[in-house]
């Protein structure tokens, strides 16, 4: 995610290597005067020397060429797989394959399920909560708001509550990573348990910002289930502890809160033998989750599928002084790789060149078949999916 809006075109998407601007600036002449230094000759020398600096500062920052060989025809990069392209990627993995694969995504996986991610224009959750009347759209995710007035969230909640959607063909890839034993860990920004509704386990989950699976009394600390949670919700009513009659609150992560004890526990392990972190539907935008990346050894292949291009180094380039920032595109990569697109087409195309077509085609058709045994024996209306997976599997 990024949650920002589409590509014009479906059916093509950049898949990275970017070309980098030619040089166009001449190389700077030496003097070779002898003559005893003057100020005014002083001050050309400083001025020169500033106009030096900037031009490095813009050749670094944007790619563009600053003139000297050193910068352009002069680099060298150790590559991790020969092509930094998405076909290089398919094509190292058919013949050489990964062992441990940490996947790490955001509400972009899920939006094709019809769940809004937060940040794109017009579409985002962010840009549609004016019925609430909050005093700012982040206040619905502020737990001090959330104390005094909980009534939004938990009509908000209503309308995004997990068993009213369905997995997306990219949860259900990394099930099948799973399934072929492959991967280390999944990381998640989202709340919306589709994951556990793909059949990923619950210890190969890390939700870093909590999900409705689980419910505590903000009082007494009480636990409560996910059923008892859901059943509070669609009758209207605000949830309160059958203890204490305290407020009792969804375990995901308000603004104001930390985060669960295993999002710091399990990265150092997680990543000590990782080869592949594929990156999917996020903007990298919100810490401490994007710096997941940086927790990639230099020479773990990092793999971005993402509408828009993220997670690249600021503007400053002093402003990323570990250098660990995304270089797909850029002449100094060694590693990165980018689809921008959607992520399930992304997710199709990478299946398609690894030959597991039929397989994922298998999963989503097992996990929807499961799902409309389960609506058959519950008999409600409301809790069947509004949109169903068969929508963004492959045509």
């Amino acid at each position: 995610m990024s949650d920002s809006e589409e590509n014009d075109s479906q059916s093509e998407h950049n898949k990275i290597g970017l070309p980098t601007k030619p040089s166009t600036s001449k190389s700077k002449s030496t003097s070779t005067a002898t003559e005893p230094e003057t100020d005014s000759d002083s001050q050309s020398d400083e001025d020169n020397g500033t106009m030096d600096m900037i031009r490095r500062f813009f050749s670094q920052t944007f790619n563009l060429a600053s003139g000297t060989l050193a910068d352009n025809e002069g680099i060298t990069v150790d590559k991790v797989i020969p092509e930094l392209t998405f076909e290089g990627l398919s094509s190292h993995w058919r013949e050489h394959g990964f062992k441990n694969i940490v996947t790490m995504v955001g509400a972009g996986i899920s939006t094709s399920a019809g769940i809004p991610d937060f940040r794109s224009p017009g579409s985002g959750l962010y840009n549609n909560l004016k019925k609430y009347k909050l005093p700012h759209p982040t206040a619905i995710f502020d737990v001090d708001y959330f104390q005094k007035n909980p009534t939004p969230f938990f009509a908000l909640a209503k309308e995004l509550y997990p068993g009213s959607f369905e997995p997306t063909p990219a949860h259900y890839f990394v099930r099948l990573l799973h399934e072929k034993g492959l991967l280390q860990r999944h990381y998640t920004q989202n709340i919306d348990t589709l994951d556990r509704l793909a059949g990923l386990p619950e210890n190969k989950i890390i939700e870093a910002h909590g999900s409705f699976y689980t419910n505590h009394c903000l009082k007494c600390k009480h636990e409560y289930d996910m059923a008892w949670m859901k059943k509070k919700i669609f009758a209207d009513e605000l949830p309160s502890c059958e203890e204490c009659n305290g407020l009792v609150k969804p375990d995901i992560v308000f603004f104001g809160e930390n985060l669960p004890a295993n999002f710091y526990n399990s990265p150092e392990e997680d990543f000590k033998e990782c080869d592949l972190l594929i990156i999917m539907g996020t903007s990298l935008e919100v810490q401490p989750f994007a710096s997941l990346i940086h927790r990639a050894g230099p020479r773990c292949i990092r793999l971005l599928i993402n509408r828009d291009a993220v997670g690249r180094a600021s503007f400053a380039p002093w402003m990323d002084p570990s250098g660990k920032a995304l270089l797909y595109g850029k002449p100094k990569n060694t590693r990165d790789v980018a689809f921008l697109g959607d992520c399930d087409a992304g997710v199709w195309e990478l299946v398609e060149a690894l030959g597991w077509e039929e397989e994922l085609q298998q999963l989503i058709s097992d996990g929807q078949k499961d799902m409309e045994e389960e609506d058959n024996k519950s008999g409600s209306d409301e809790d069947k999916p509004q949109t169903s997976v068969k929508d963004c599997a492959k045509k």
